[in-house]
């Protein structure tokens, strides 16, 4: 059964045997080729990838849905974005870019690539010093000595 599921190329006339994609490579494909654009910040995983991660096992389809109907290969892709970004130029990037990518190493066409932004990170904050971790506490026990 799970060969079904399986995307075959059939545009091949000079291979000796069939070629098969599972669609969870197409989706890791996919996957890399999102965090690639300017203005993503992460894909959106669920709570099993969250578990990977930590274990060190990364995930590079998450925030991927596939859906082969037939011919038709349709790609919901659930991202976080930069805060300050253009949210519709950042969309527009992620479609032509999984397009592309997606024609150039299977050499299969996406009919559809559904953009869904899940949320806004903010700017990250300045990274503590760790040789400089008490720096405010000294100059404030200074201040109140005076």
């Amino acid at each position: 059964m799970a060969e079904e599921t399986n995307i075959i190329l059939a545009n091949r006339t000079d291979a000796q045997g069939t070629i098969e994609i599972v669609p969870e490579v197409l989706e890791v494909i996919l996957g890399i080729a999102a965090v690639s654009v300017d203005g993503v910040y992460q894909m959106r995983g669920s709570l099993t990838s969250s578990i990977n991660e930590w274990f060190g096992r990364a995930n590079h389809g998450k925030g991927v849905a596939l859906t082969v109907d037939g011919e038709r290969l349709t790609a919901d892709v659930y991202v976080y974005l930069d805060y300050g970004v253009a949210v519709p130029k950042v969309a527009l990037a992620m479609q032509e870019t999984l397009r592309e990518q997606l024609l150039f190493m299977t050499d299969l066409t996406l009919d559809e690539v559904n953009v869904h932004v899940v949320g806004v990170v903010p700017e990250k904050t300045a990274k503590i010093d760790p040789d400089d971790l008490f720096k405010d506490d000294d100059n404030e026990t200074e201040e109140d000595d005076a």
